[in-house]
């Protein structure tokens, strides 16, 4: 039997799969990034038929008559819909690998290491009927560590923080194993929630969450600029109900976000103030690694360094880490056994 499993084995693509409550990426062993959309699923509501997934759906949000519902079936991380959810990941599956069932997947999939056990069992069970011959899971900043190149399976201090769509995930690793760790659910999501509260209640103006986004990506900062920056935007005013344009300094935006930025960087210190003092030694001389979407915020790792004193840099590809390392890491367990701890497989 062993035999068997060790002969399908080579014909079987693992699949690292970064499941977000923006994104979804997927990672193909071999291959690199082979699927990078929105996590989005349109549905009609009259029949529960899914219309949509993807980058084609995300078009359709506040854009759809009244029977189809544009949605994101994952909320801070974690999901919210299970069967849509499911569909979700049979689509990107499929989309990355040919559905042969005698080449069914490999899935790992990154999790939210502040997720409770059913949470963990629902993401390993739409993984499996989605399609994967095996299923696991791993902690995110696990995965973004591996994805980012740190050396975790050393004996010295690392620390990451992985700033997603709906969770900030901060952890400080050492011989493969997570030492300390801290998840909020405050990331891109409620920065973008935080731009649309600011404009509605300063400009008295209505926009979307699209184009919050937006103002995040073209004027947004975490720390003063060099030349601050403004942008025409458009919205609904809240008055007229009419269309109304006005302008958006990135002085304002840094205003707009404060909080939520905040929020952040105090969930590092705690994380800091946890770690026992050789391994704090160690990040001193390693860094702070940020990854994730929220670390192309502007400005973010110079604010981290100010208020924690330590080094801070930016993954090379920040956005893919997760996903990175969700692909390598069953390649990495033959080279350290150690990590076979930070995968919880679907009949644990």
């Amino acid at each position: 039997m062993r035999r068997v499993q060790d002969i399908f084995g080579r014909f079987t693509r693992n699949l690292g799969i970064d499941l977000g409550t923006a994104n979804t990426l997927v990672h193909v062993h071999g291959k690199g990034i082979l699927v990078r959309e929105p996590s989005v699923v349109a549905v009609d509501s009259k029949t529960g038929q899914i219309l949509s997934v993807g980058a084609n759906a995300k078009q359709m949000l506040g854009r759809t008559p009244g029977h189809i519902k544009a949605v994101r079936p994952l909320k801070d991380g974690v999901i919210a819909d299970f069967e849509q959810t499911e569909a979700m990941l049979r689509y990107f599956i499929d989309r990355s690998t040919r559905r042969q069932w005698w080449t069914a997947p490999q899935v790992v999939v990154g999790i939210p290491s502040g997720v409770t056990e059913v949470e963990r069992r629902a993401v390993l069970d739409a993984t499996r009927k989605a399609g994967a011959r095996d299923a696991f899971v791993v902690e995110e900043p696990m995965a973004a560590a591996i994805g980012a190149g740190l050396r975790v399976e050393e004996p010295c201090g690392c620390m990451v923080v992985d700033i997603g769509g709906g969770t900030t995930e901060v952890a400080v690793i050492s011989l493969a194993g997570i030492v300390t760790s801290q998840s909020v659910r405050i990331a891109g999501e409620k920065i973008d929630e935080a731009i649309v509260s600011f404009v509605r209640r300063y400009h008295g103006m209505l926009i979307g969450d699209r184009t919050a986004e937006e103002i995040k990506l073209t004027v947004g900062s975490a720390f003063p600029l060099v030349e601050e920056v403004s942008m025409q935007i458009r919205g609904r005013d809240l008055i007229s109900g009419l269309p109304k344009q006005t302008t958006l300094s990135s002085v304002e935006v840094r205003e707009a976000i404060s909080e939520p930025i905040a929020q952040i960087v105090e969930a590092v210190k705690q994380a800091l103030e946890r770690t026992p003092p050789e391994l704090a030694a160690d990040i001193m001389d390693s860094g702070i690694c940020l990854a994730g979407g929220g670390a192309l915020l502007r400005g973010l790792d110079e604010l981290i360094h100010r208020a924690t004193e330590m080094p801070v840099f930016i993954a090379d590809d920040p956005l893919t880490c997760v996903a990175m390392g969700c692909g390598k890491i069953l390649d990495e367990v033959e080279r350290v056994p150690a990590l076979r701890h930070a995968l919880i497989h679907a009949n644990s």
